[in-house]
């Protein structure tokens, strides 16, 4: 329940490399897609001397050559990434959705979006945000088309919404443009079901809405399939796709015991939320500011588990948040993520300790600045909070 920033002292012998700056409330920067360096033009090959017959090797490169091509092998090997770091904690060679080039908060989101209707799955939506932005969040000023979504000021009237509980609804927030492209998309995909059911249109219902998405309803409808005017667009957004195919997947991210379509393992079950993560006033306070996690109900003594395979780096008592478990999951696409347990009535796990997803950790209880039995349960991303429910609720609900 407390909303204080997470401020943890690192045991003298955590060897997980450097640790995060103080974690921050807000948004992370949103990286953008690396371009490709041109490849250099081959340089011509000189002409070969006429009238000249072939000589053999001499001595000299007799005895050199052996060494040269040893030499070269290295070179590529080392190259091509040499021999792999000990001791590495980076997911992405287990976790199919690290292999995703996009922040890592963004697909909860995409989940959460997609589950909104049948048609759709995350990996549509993440090819369409990169064909429209390139998963820029700059603002197109001859357009007025804004976020990596872009939208106009008309059409976010209609389907923005404070979807991530920040208190504001914005185009530029991630979040709510990622959310508010899927009640868009999910909307044409109704009309589209209605039209082929009535004979009206035909076509594949995906690539119908993508068309509806590009020229308008009006147009399919004419053309009575996909219309020509949307094809380029169709075209574009079929060759981004196998980017994002892991992130259909159920398993690209979760610890064993996850449900489907969240990335992290259920800390509590049931899962009821009593509190979610937003702005709001605290109870005992009565300070209005950020609420840095989820509040999930549960009876005191009940067991609270790791949500992901990793290792705890803090397992104490604090004065506002109680008994407090906080465990590092390693890098994720180079961010860090971090998951806390706090208001706990025993500790069950030490510092240091590595713990796998559903593993116990503690109870439930009401230690520190707490109004009842419950668990403050937080997501932290590369030093940031970010809303847990679209990581471990089903459909983010």
């Amino acid at each position: 329940m407390n909303d204080e920033r997470l401020t943890v002292t690192r045991a003298a012998d955590d060897t997980a490399g450097p640790r995060p700056g103080p974690h921050r409330t807000g948004r992370p920067d949103h990286p953008l897609p690396s371009d490709r360096p041109e490849q250099p033009d081959q340089p011509e090959q000189p002409e070969q001397p006429r009238g000249r017959g072939r000589r053999g090797p001499g001595p000299v490169t007799l005895l050199l050559l052996p060494a040269l091509v040893t030499v070269t092998g290295v070179a590529a090997f080392l190259a091509l990434g040499g021999l792999p770091s000990p001791g590495s904690d980076d997911d992405s060679a287990t976790d199919p959705s690290a292999a995703v080039d996009i922040d890592p908060s963004y697909i909860p989101w995409l989940r959460r979006a997609a589950s909104a209707c049948t048609v759709l799955e995350p990996s549509v939506l993440a090819a369409q945000i990169d064909q429209l932005s390139g998963w820029s969040d700059d603002s197109d000023e001859l357009s007025g088309q804004k976020g990596i979504a872009a939208f106009t000021d008309d059409e976010w009237r209609t389907w923005g919404k404070d979807d991530d509980g920040n208190g504001r609804s914005s185009p530029r927030d991630p979040a709510d443009a990622i959310m508010a492209l899927g009640r868009r998309d999910c909307s044409l995909a109704g009309k589209v079901t209605e039209l082929r059911t009535a004979g009206r249109i035909n076509g594949d219902l995906v690539e119908l809405t993508l068309a509806a998405y590009a020229v308008g309803e009006d147009a399919v409808t004419e053309a009575g399939r996909v219309a020509s005017a949307a094809k380029t667009y169709l075209d574009e957004v079929r060759a981004l796709l196998p980017r994002y195919e892991a992130l259909d997947r159920e398993d690209s991210g979760g610890g064993a015991g996850g449900a489907a379509g969240a990335l992290l393992t259920a800390p509590v079950s049931p899962l009821t939320i009593t509190s979610p993560f937003g702005s709001r006033e605290h109870p005992l306070t009565g300070v209005t500011k950020l609420h840095t996690g989820v509040d999930f109900a549960a009876p005191q003594g009940a067991q609270v588990v790791a949500a992901r395979r990793g290792r705890v780096v803090f397992a104490a008592l604090t004065s506002a948040y109680g008994n407090r478990v906080v465990i590092d999951h390693g890098t994720i696409q180079g961010k860090r993520v971090e998951t806390t347990y706090s208001h706990l009535s025993s500790l069950g796990v030490a510092v240091g300790q590595t713990v796998e997803a559903g593993a116990p950790i503690g109870r439930v209880g009401s230690t520190g600045l707490s109004t009842g039995p419950h668990l403050h349960f937080e997501v932290i991303l590369d030093g940031y909070y970010t809303d847990p429910r679209p990581w471990v609720v089903p459909n983010g609900v």
